[in-house]
């Protein structure tokens, strides 16, 4: 095609090389200006739905239930994130229903000496149904190894004797003998619900006792 105009052919080709070049350099930049992977924020597994289920004998001793699990590992620990929503649901001796631990939001980590770590956060509800108990606080820890599940923050305690607030909280897994570390005197207005289920339903808070004239 370019037989008869030597300057024409030797000038696209000069083009075509120019072309290449051209896209060479723009891919390296691309590749340059792109933003590294941080691995440790990325999950090696994900599980929609999760339910986990605890025998001993044959007889269901825990349920736990997640809408989305991730986990998450690096050189030192694993843990497990919960960020839509955690339940924990665990039986007596008799098979029955005792008690729920739910948050808005659990983590559990366990290190490479594989020690564990519970964790809940957010709206936690530690209810009793044998009590007839509902503690409500914003953070929680379990220990799994010595079956105990504890707090540092403000907590707020319903039972059919009445109600108590405070802060920290320590007691069994099971929440059979919360205690209240540094409970604090109050005044408010409580309410029961129209089914009489046996405990507090509502309470409104007025302030403590000692500030009231």
């Amino acid at each position: 095609m370019y037989r008869g105009y030597p300057g024409i052919k030797r000038y696209m080709g000069m083009v075509v090389t120019a072309i290449a070049v051209t896209t060479f350099v723009i891919s390296c930049k691309e590749e340059q200006v792109s933003e590294p992977l941080d691995l440790q924020s990325v999950p090696v597994q994900v599980v929609q739905g999760m339910k986990a289920v605890q025998t001993t004998d044959g007889l269901l001793q825990m349920r736990m239930e997640s809408p989305l699990l991730q986990r998450f590992e690096n050189d030192s620990l694993s843990y497990e994130l919960f960020p839509e929503g955690f339940d924990v649901y665990a039986y007596n001796e008799q098979g029955e229903l005792e008690t729920q631990i739910r948050s808005n939001v659990a983590r559990h980590t366990t290190t490479k000496k594989k020690e564990e770590k519970w964790e809940a956060f957010g709206n936690v509800v530690i209810t009793n149904f044998i009590k007839g108990e509902r503690m409500e606080t914003d953070t929680l820890y379990w220990d799994r190894d010595k079956g105990k599940i504890h707090t540092h923050s403000f907590v707020k305690m319903f039972s059919p004797s009445g109600y108590m607030q405070g802060y920290g909280m320590e007691s069994d897994e099971m929440a059979r003998n919360a205690q209240i570390r540094r409970p604090f005197d109050s005044y408010g207005i409580i309410s029961r619900d129209s089914t009489n289920n046996g405990y507090i339903e509502t309470v409104n808070f007025i302030g403590p006792a000692s500030n009231r004239n």
